[in-house]
């Protein structure tokens, strides 16, 4: 079954990890990366479900990159898993192309895939003040049960207004060597 998660959801998980619209700036710890990542997945599952029915999926792209990316605050450096003529996103408007299509003409719209989930393996996160490290990979489950893997790096940037942000988000397909035998 399909989770479909609401821009109030949205902004309430956020919240409730002390990821967005909060002016208490605690210190970021492994628990709030995690909850962050959580939510982002729950976003990525959320635009695709909104495509599925008919909604305003460009919408809630734009919600989701407004509250889990730092465009506009920072720059931000992004490479997506599956760009390979313009591999990096460095504006707001180059993001959203990716998630739902648009702008750049390799672009399909990741996020309207659909998925059912998004399960993460962490590698392990690195926190040095008000940034994190995040790396590991993250699998998307597809309509039909199956999963794919891809591997992540998330680099995250406490704003002055507490709001945790992706200020670094680099993705790729695993490495599959060359079988010897089919040379």
């Amino acid at each position: 079954m399909l989770k479909t998660l609401t821009l109030t959801s949205a902004l309430a998980i956020a919240a409730t990890a002390g990821l967005a619209g909060s002016a208490d700036k605690t210190a970021l710890t492994p628990e709030k990366v995690t909850a962050f990542k959580t939510a982002w997945g729950e976003g990525i599952v959320n635009i695709g479900q909104i495509h599925t029915d008919g909604g305003d999926y460009e919408a809630a792209a734009r919600t989701h990159i407004e509250t889990f990316y730092a465009y506009g605050q920072e720059d931000v450096l992004f490479k997506p898993t599956l760009a390979s003529e313009d591999q990096f996103r460095g504006t707001f408007d180059e993001a959203l192309s990716y998630f739902v299509g648009g702008s750049i003409e390799e672009d399909g719209g990741f996020a309207i895939a659909p998925y059912t989930d998004v399960r993460w393996e962490n590698e392990g996160t690195l926190i040095s003040g008000d940034t994190a490290m995040a790396m590991g990979n993250y699998f998307f489950t597809t309509t039909d049960g199956s999963e794919i893997k891809v591997e992540y790096s998330f680099g995250l940037q406490q704003m002055d207004d507490g709001d945790l942000k992706i200020v670094l988000h680099h993705s790729s397909i695993p490495f599959v060597p060359a079988d010897p035998a089919d040379a």
